[in-house]
């Protein structure tokens, strides 16, 4: 049995400061993402300060921080026959991530997100897709999804119609199984894109939902938070929407339980939403309560936002047996 395998964008992640100047000079928007092509990627990486290159993606982080916190983990994701493709495969099994997908060969290079930290320590995404778009369904593995209790998709990679498909194919056979679906929507950018895709999605095949407000209220289309709030309660059976410094509230069928945000000095948010579904779901399939899941989940977020970088420094081990 494993507990979590996560399907994502694989992406080598390139963070590095810039103040907002910087971000204003090259038309930026604090806080989003931004897709980019392998030209942009090229002259963006040549003006960025110097930064730290280490191994990403939305579920590609959930995956490591769940493999930090004692979870059995793998993962599905494609990356190109190259060296960067070589560096993410070492370092994803190295956390202790399986990562068996076959890389593409011939075709675009590994994909690659530049990551601009603010002093406030909000990051700016600038994302060149490559490889990782090409995912399909030959790379869904119906014996590893069958094995999962938990299945665990990104809503970055929800964008090319292949990838999608992968989606659909993925729930379908978890659900066969008797397994769990769950999806974060990642990006309000990405919800307003395939924003009625999303719904069908979320409706239909999946049964937890990770969302922010932002998220959230541009899946619905509604102007406060409580009004998406009350619309997701209708479509799945756990839905986990986080609040920054608010904390987050988890809905299920049989309560509302909300979660403080664990204390922490804000160095960088780059990866916060991905930690907090990884504890969450490290708890989740574990057997603790949904409340002491939130708690893993702020505490797992608060860790990766003190530091920079999306993969955790700190025994997270030890934090998951402090809780419940």
């Amino acid at each position: 049995m494993i507990d979590i395998l996560g399907i994502g964008n694989a992406i080598v992640d390139v963070v590095a400061r810039a103040d907002d100047a910087f971000l204003s000079k090259h038309d930026m928007h604090k806080g989003g993402m931004m897709l980019i092509d392998a030209a942009q990627a090229s002259a963006l990486y040549d003006a960025m300060p110097p930064g730290v290159e280490s191994s990403g993606g939305s579920a590609g982080n959930t995956c490591v921080v769940a493999a930090a916190m004692g979870a059995k983990v793998a993962y599905i994701g494609k990356v190109a026959d190259d060296q960067l493709g070589a560096v993410f495969r070492h370092d994803s099994v190295a956390a202790g991530v399986s990562f068996t997908t076959a890389p593409l060969v011939g075709g675009a290079p590994t994909a690659r997100c530049l990551i601009l930290v603010t002093p406030d320590g909000q990051r700016t995404m600038n994302t060149f897709l490559g490889a990782c778009v090409t995912l399909d369904e030959s790379d869904i593995d119906p014996d590893l999804v069958a094995s999962a209790a938990v299945i665990y998709m990104e809503g970055y990679l929800f964008d090319p119609p292949a990838a999608q498909a992968a989606f659909y194919k993925a729930a379908a056979l978890a659900h066969a199984a008797g397994r769990q679906v769950a999806l974060s929507l990642s990006d309000a950018f990405c919800v307003n894109r395939h924003r009625a895709a999303f719904r069908d999605l979320v409706k239909g095949h999946v049964d937890i939902l990770f969302a922010n407000e932002t998220e959230i209220t541009a899946l619905y289309e509604t102007n406060t938070w409580g009004e998406a709030a009350e619309a997701v309660r209708k479509d799945v059976g756990l839905a986990v929407l986080t609040r920054s410094e608010a904390g987050s509230v988890i809905f299920s069928e049989a309560e509302t339980v909300l979660v403080e945000a664990a204390p922490c000095v804000v160095v960088d948010t780059t990866g916060a939403g991905d930690a907090y579904a990884a504890g969450f779901l490290a708890g989740l399939t574990a057997g603790k309560s949904l409340a002491d899941c939130g708690r893993l989940g702020s505490l797992a977020a608060a860790e990766i936002i003190g530091h920079y970088g999306a993969r955790p420094e700190s025994d997270l081990r030890g934090m998951m047996a402090g809780v419940g």
